[in-house]
């Protein structure tokens, strides 16, 4: 078998490359060691779409990603008949916090054109029914005293009425695909990649887990927890200055406080690192919680993602909740734990890779857990326009790939993503970016 590109990896980012490589002509294969696409990290995303990073690039591509999630069937190029995700816009409301502040990420919207709005805490008590404004930085374990102490004043937040969620993020990636078929790109699944093989200057060809060896001289590692395993069969990483590693993730499933779904929608989602929280709504009454990876919380780093427990554990479960409950008086914290279990590729500075390697013919697309799915809209157009380039003989290190974008027109500098880039001073540090 032979192709001109393979991607490692068929989640929603690995298969929005696919599309976008296979629109512009050429031979891709993606390989998958799940038996479905999007069954990996993916399939236990929340599905927010925002737009308040601490980066011009973030704020850039997530406005213009959102633009592709308004029009999935025009992105996609028709209506997959099997069924399509849809973009439920419900607005998001980030809660002030000195880690992550206004003056950060406020002038970039600005730019970009993102619509906002400035509120005190008066307009978000009006806004939000049932929300403590109270401020109770730092975030505490709900098992210290600390945590149920009074608020030391109150907040008000940043709310981007454009904000929302994907329905199902599984279905997501699996209308990418449906799509890149339709380019002729070929999914492989089922299939573990044990090597790479290389000739005298590049990477000539991928290796899977039944002898299969897929000729190729342009790889892209968009394998999500898994990348750095990926990296490490191909020798590549030794320049990289920023790392990425696997990180043990859940998120809540509990039904909302009355009045948080109006009309049988979904209501305001909240980003609240002031309690070190996230929530958003469901239709049918539910709304998911999930955390900012507050310092007070041990994070679950993995030496490898198939060492993730699958189950949910009552005491992630109860800190989130109870945290959420605290910020929605009336969110009842049930007593049995019931939500969705993932592991996150998180970068250092929780930015994503986006770049060529040292292994000339290899690209990396990681570092995308937590806050990438809804810019999957525009990391194939990202990865396109990188391996164009430096396949046609241009250094992308010394000469950074700048994408105009096709619905904001605005210019993004791709070195943002660069895997040699200086660590982002202004990211706070949490999957907010």
């Amino acid at each position: 078998m032979n192709a001109d590109v393979v991607i490692v990896g068929a989640g929603v980012v690995g298969a929005g490359i696919a599309l976008e490589l296979a629109r512009g002509g050429r031979r891709v294969v993606v390989v998958d060691k799940a038996g479905g696409i999007g069954h990996g990290s993916t399939s236990a995303s929340s599905a927010i779409i925002r737009f308040t990073f601490s980066t011009w690039a973030g704020v850039a591509a997530s406005w213009e990603a959102k633009f592709g999630w308004d029009t999935w069937a025009e992105h996609l190029g028709g209506e997959d008949p099997t069924g399509m995700a849809r973009f439920r816009r419900t607005g998001m409301a980030l809660l002030d916090v000195d880690i992550a502040p206004r003056a950060v990420f406020v002038p970039l919207l600005e730019r970009a054109g993102v619509p906002y709005e400035e509120w005190d805490a008066d307009t978000l008590a009006r806004r939000v029914p049932g929300i403590d404004v109270g401020r109770y930085w730092p975030p505490a374990p709900i098992t210290d005293d600390r945590f149920y102490a009074d608020a030391t004043g109150s907040l008000g937040a940043v709310w981007t009425p454009d904000a929302g969620y994907v329905t199902d993020p599984q279905l997501a990636a699996q209308n990418l695909a449906w799509a890149a078929g339709r380019h002729g790109a070929h999914f492989v699944l089922h299939r573990r990649v044990t090597g790479f093989e290389r000739g005298a200057d590049r990477v000539t060809a991928v290796l899977l887990d039944d002898g299969t060896r897929i000729g190729t001289d342009v790889v892209v590692n968009a394998a999500g927890p898994w990348s750095s395993q990926i990296n490490a069969l191909a020798g590549v990483g030794g320049d990289f200055a920023v790392g990425v590693a696997p990180m043990r993730q859940e998120v809540a499933h509990v039904p909302a406080p009355a009045g948080y779904n109006p009309d049988g929608g979904a209501g305001i989602a909240l980003a609240d690192m002031d309690l070190g929280t996230y929530l958003r709504g469901e239709v049918g009454g539910g709304m998911l919680v999930g955390g900012t990876e507050p310092e007070c919380d041990p994070l679950q780093w993995l030496d490898s993602p198939d060492d993730a427990d699958p189950r949910p554990t009552t005491a992630v479960f109860e800190a989130q909740v109870t945290r959420a409950a605290r910020r929605l008086t009336g969110l009842a914290v049930p007593n049995r734990p019931r939500g969705v279990v993932g592991v996150y590729d998180v970068a250092d500075d929780w930015t994503p890779i986006y770049d060529k390697t040292e292994l000339p013919g290899f690209y990396v697309a990681i570092g995308t857990s937590g806050n990438q799915f809804k810019n999957a809209p525009v990391i194939g157009k990202f990865l396109t326009a990188i391996i164009d380039q430096v396949e046609n003989g241009i250094d992308h290190d010394t000469t950074p790939v700048q994408v105009t974008t096709p619905h904001t027109g605005a210019t993004i500098d791709l070195s943002a993503f660069s895997r040699r880039r200086p660590a982002n001073t202004d990211s706070s540090g949490t999957v907010m970016g």
